[in-house]
């Protein structure tokens, strides 16, 4: 891949070469070869091993400030190493909220203590977080999560449910979003908690996909404590500290993990359908808009680096909507063409991905996000 305009002042070509070398190295042979005999136990212990040899190889956390365990460098090297990364099919760490999610929320609005508390567990891979947000009636509503923190000496007692919870089953803490005032007013009556999974009140059901996969889970908390020290920001300020999260869940890591996906399913089809006039324009139109996915994220990668926030936003703004829309129609194409030889893994692909313009930000919302806060149109 081309990546000459993106970060100038950085040495961005030695910075592939190596991670390509790196890559061709650590990745287990196991894991390459074998995915389809791995039993899911096996495949999590891969997951888990990768995050260690991230850390021991010096690729854990790349974007992420050198006091604080990363490398300082940029999201430019995030996406190149991600692209890469894709290429040589390693696998994709349990680590992963805990990095792209979590450290960045609290570099921006936690604590120093907090920072030093809970950032080098998760670089090093030996803590595995999930994210709190999503209840059974409040999904795309995220401002009317029902889920109550009642203050107690110290803290506060946390009582909800919690579901579509990714890496729950895995996970030692997790962040969650909950009420703290409920005589507050709508999105000033939310705190942001960093909760303790392994301790009495914490209950945890898998929710198995309509593909057959187990990502997620439903989790409930039953009068469990969470103390003030455990709060990111101020009391009521939830809504502000989940704002940061959403725009990096949405933004390039995210879509460059994605974009690597759906690059490799593109050409899969256009391995077995490329030579028959009847498929050429819906695969010429699929592979124009997965560049246009690299190119949107290169674009982000150079606005990073130019340290212009603003822009960065509305360039990130669109990266979601891209890229899940796209992807359910690559499946699409790929479930009704493709030969029967291949039909198991497009009916796992076309299923996977009948929830990603659900999660994270529905398609609906992501285009009323674009409206309102990019275009600048009424409400």
């Amino acid at each position: 891949m081309s990546t000459t305009t993106v970060a100038p002042t950085r040495d961005i070509e030695r910075f592939a070469a190596d991670a390509e070398q790196f890559l061709r190295s650590a990745v287990p042979t196991r894991w390459q070869q074998g995915r389809g005999t791995l039993t899911s136990d096996e495949m999590d212990e891969f997951r888990r091993q990768w995050d260690f040899i991230l850390w021991d190889g010096g690729y854990s956390g790349l974007s992420i400030p050198t006091e604080y365990g990363g490398r300082g460098l940029g999201l430019a090297e995030e996406i190149i190493f991600h692209v890469l990364a894709g290429k040589a099919q390693a696998p994709d760490g349990l680590a992963r909220v805990g990095k792209s999610l979590v450290t960045p929320m609290l570099i921006a609005r936690g604590s120093e203590q907090q920072r030093a508390k809970y950032i080098p567990s998760i670089m090093n891979g030996q803590e595995v977080w999930c994210q709190g947000f999503s209840e059974p009636q409040a999904g795309s509503d995220l401002a009317n999560i029902q889920a109550r923190a009642r203050r107690v000496d110290g803290g506060y007692l946390l009582n909800g449910t919690k579901t579509w919870t990714s890496f729950a089953q895995h996970a030692r803490r997790c962040f969650v979003l909950a009420q703290t005032q409920p005589d507050a007013g709508r999105y000033r009556n939310l705190s942001m908690l960093l909760v303790d999974m392994d301790q009495p009140g914490v209950s945890i059901s898998d929710i198995r996909q309509i593909s057959g996969a187990v990502h997620f889970a439903e989790t409930r908390f039953d009068d469990v404590f969470v103390p003030d020290s455990d709060r990111v920001g101020e009391d009521g300020e939830g809504w502000k500290v989940a704002m940061k999260v959403l725009g990096d869940e949405r933004g390039g890591i995210e879509t460059a993990a994605r974009y690597v996906e759906i690059r490799s399913d593109v050409d899969a089809l256009l391995a077995v359908l490329g030579d028959d006039p009847q498929y050429a324009s819906a695969l010429r139109d699929l592979d124009i808009r997965t560049e246009l996915v690299h190119w949107q994220l290169m674009k982000v990668a150079d606005l990073d680096s130019s340290g212009d926030e603003s822009a960065l936003a509305r360039a990130g703004a669109v990266l979601k909507l891209m890229w899940s829309e796209l992807w359910q129609d690559v499946t699409r194409l790929g479930i009704a063409h493709a030969p029967v030889t291949q039909q198991k893994h497009w009916s796992y692909q076309y299923l996977e991905a009948r929830a990603v313009t659900i999660y994270g930000g529905s398609s609906e919302i992501q285009r009323n996000i674009l409206a309102e806060r990019v275009l600048g149109l009424p409400k």
